[in-house]
């Protein structure tokens, strides 16, 4: 992501929260207006603005308008698949070791999420291949990533190929493979020939027979230290003298499976 600026400007995206936590993602044009029950604002009362300001629609309504974060842009952008939820995104990075000037591989690109996250870890000077089978979905990804990370850093360190990883890898010296594939097991004999010694490969997995299909095929590969994971996302509700666990949590979403590649 480009460097913050002070003040909204055209084409900035903000994100509207209105008084009962309510998010609105808009892209700001000249002569916009952003249309809601609490009445309509127009995009002119947001430029010039810094972040956190509060503004009044026409029915009096007040919204707040920050800059959205990463987790905020992942749950409100376009789709053109399913997303990794930001409960998940962090243990990804930190599993996978995301360092600053990695080589990346990511397949399974769907909506982007997980490529924004893997560009914003590996800069300054990474980079991300990409291989996506659907025109569609790289074309949506490509937008979305644009869209937060800036369009001339993506063009400088991001590369989407319409691809089969099934079908091979051809990229070498690749410090990580990181999969969103509905079978991993087959890209195993691919990644071991694409990564560098010591070379992470991660997989995200829904389902418990997904990841014994793969925990089998890495168990007869050059692979080792093998380990999976579920993260459980529980929130608190802190109201004075009222702290309690939240009624609803964010529970199963996807099994991580990571191991390293050895002598």
């Amino acid at each position: 992501m480009t460097a913050r600026k002070r003040t909204f400007e055209v084409g900035d995206r903000v994100l509207l929260v209105d008084t009962k936590n309510r998010r609105y993602l808009v892209i700001l044009e000249e002569a916009g207006e952003f249309h809601s029950h609490v009445g309509v604002l127009p995009h002119s009362d947001i430029l010039g603005r810094n972040e956190g300001a509060v503004v009044r629609t026409s029915k009096n309504g007040a919204l707040r308008a920050l800059r959205p974060t990463l987790s905020e842009y992942v749950l409100k952008m376009p789709r053109g698949a399913q997303v990794i939820y930001p409960k998940d995104l962090g243990p990804i990075l930190i599993m996978a070791d995301i360092f600053p000037g990695a080589k990346v591989f990511e397949s399974g690109i769907g909506s982007g999420a997980l490529t924004m996250a893997l560009l914003r870890a590996a800069a300054p000077g990474g980079e991300v291949i990409a291989y996506e089978v659907r025109t569609d979905f790289a074309e949506q990804a490509q937008k979305n990533i644009e869209g937060f990370i800036g369009k001339d850093e993506t063009e400088k360190s991001l590369r989407i190929e319409i691809r089969d990883t099934y079908e091979g890898i051809a990229e070498t010296e690749l410090d990580r493979v990181v999969l969103d594939l509905p079978e991993p097991w087959t890209v195993v004999p691919h990644a071991q020939e694409a990564l560098v010694p010591g070379g992470i490969f991660l997989a995200y997995l829904p389902t418990v027979g997904q990841v014994m299909q793969l925990r089998a095929a890495l168990d007869e590969s050059r692979f080792g230290m093998a380990e999976t994971l579920e993260v459980l996302q529980r929130g608190w509700n802190v109201d004075g003298l009222s702290v309690r666990p939240n009624h609803r949590m964010v529970a199963h979403t996807g099994f991580l499976t990571g191991a390293r590649l050895l002598e």
